[in-house]
């Protein structure tokens, strides 16, 4: 990386694209130009914020996969070129005679041009890889921010109850004091208060642990990040992943079986030595031989060839069941959520009331605290609902692969 790129870096905290829809043989790659034109559902705002901070630490293991498979392609995208490499051999004079041998291959049933698109197919495979993990890692990372956000928000509605509850305390206490209230009434309020500190308690360690894991995979400071980010639209197309991975695998399957298959049948090949008189001939040969079970072979790689092609089509209808089965539960927590706001402002109106009532004695303070129980617990469970809601949006745009811009796999 140059120093330009390392500036690049710098500024925006994001690793610069390691995608290229060009192949080696001059083509372009529609799937990973899809890749590079997909759009984040990350609107700017916390989301953008932490996804940007995990992926600008990102050890992007899989781009050394990549990068290897490129490198593979490179090497397979100029094998229809002559091969040239040295003979020696010993004569019956027992003198050594060494010449440079040049072969072209004429005829050979399609194998280079599969060696080729196998090679293709394989960069193909590599960067959807590298986008399911990028995706992967924004999603943990967000998942990790959501539980903190959540647990936080619980917390805050205890801390905001816990005044009241202490109030309600001390007005036993001086109750029991005075003769009027039992003590068993007393440690009824004062085994809710502390329930009610060790319920806040808990959330406030499971915030600070997953803040604590957020910041290991984070290059930045994500402290003062809160909230819950709109998403966008993002793609039109949002092909699955898993969808592409798999078209890509079975191109590069179909290109091996071809490549096998055309190592069964006759090949063409021009030779000549340079050097000691030189020469050029013909020759006609097949890389596997032919026997008994060639006809066999054929027909295993024919089958494997409609294996490939139809496990494109078991990955799509695994997609299409996962994307409906997320789908349904995201339908379900969005009524839980207006359900649980509902019963929370319920919740409260009827505490209200019966503390009016405990002011004017008609209510024992027991029972106000039991309603008070009620309307933080409602309240806690409205605010934990919405991050729910995010958590499994997340999950849809994880598994359609818009979570990270093109620009930045």
């Amino acid at each position: 990386m140059g120093s330009t790129d390392a500036a690049d870096v710098s500024r925006s905290g994001v690793q610069p694209t390691a995608l290229d829809a060009t192949m080696e043989n001059g083509s372009q790659s529609e799937i990973i130009e899809n890749l590079l034109n997909r759009r984040s559902v990350l609107g700017a705002g916390s989301f953008d914020q932490v996804a940007n901070a995990v992926l600008a630490a990102n050890s992007r293991a899989a781009e050394a996969d990549l990068r290897a498979a490129k490198l593979r392609a490179e090497a397979r995208a100029n094998n229809w070129l002559p091969t040239l490499g040295p003979s020696v051999s010993l004569t019956s004079l027992g003198a050594v005679v060494s010449s440079l041998v040049v072969e072209q291959v004429l005829f050979d049933n399609g194998r280079k041009k599969a060696e080729r698109d196998y090679a293709a197919a394989d960069v193909e495979v590599a960067a959807v890889t590298l986008a399911q993990d990028t995706n992967k890692r924004v999603l943990s990372g967000l998942e990790l921010y959501l539980s903190a956000q959540e647990a936080t928000a619980r917390a805050n509605v205890n801390a905001a109850a816990m005044e009241r509850m202490k109030h309600y305390e001390y007005v036993m206490s001086e109750r029991v004091k005075g003769g009027v209230s039992s003590r068993v009434d007393l440690q009824i309020v004062q085994q809710k208060l502390n329930q009610m500190q060790s319920d806040m308690a808990s959330d406030q360690e499971t915030a600070a642990g997953a803040l604590s894991e957020l910041g290991a995979m984070a290059a930045t400071p994500i402290a003062g990040i809160n909230g819950i980010s709109t998403l966008t639209n993002g793609n039109v197309d949002r092909t699955p992943l898993t969808v592409m991975k798999a078209q890509a695998e079975s191109a590069r399957a179909i290109a091996e079986a071809t490549a096998a298959r055309a190592g069964f049948l006759p090949s063409l090949t021009a030779g000549g030595n340079v050097g000691n008189g030189g020469g050029i001939g013909l020759s006609l040969g097949a890389d596997n031989g032919i026997g008994f079970g060639t006809s066999a072979s054929l027909q295993a790689i024919d089958e494997q060839k409609a294996a490939a092609a139809a496990r494109v089509g078991q990955v799509q209808e695994d997609a299409n069941r996962a994307l409906r089965a997320l789908e349904g539960e995201l339908a379900s927590l969005q009524r839980q959520d207006v359900q649980a706001q509902s019963l929370a402002s319920q919740a409260a109106a009827n505490y209200e009331i019966y503390a009016e009532q405990q002011k004017a004695g008609q209510r024992a303070v027991p029972d106000v605290v039991g309603i008070f129980e009620t309307k933080v617990r409602t309240e806690r469970e409205a605010v934990g609902l919405k991050y729910e809601v995010a958590r499994v949006m997340l999950k849809i745009a994880a598994l359609n692969g818009t979570l990270v811009n093109g620009e930045q796999i």
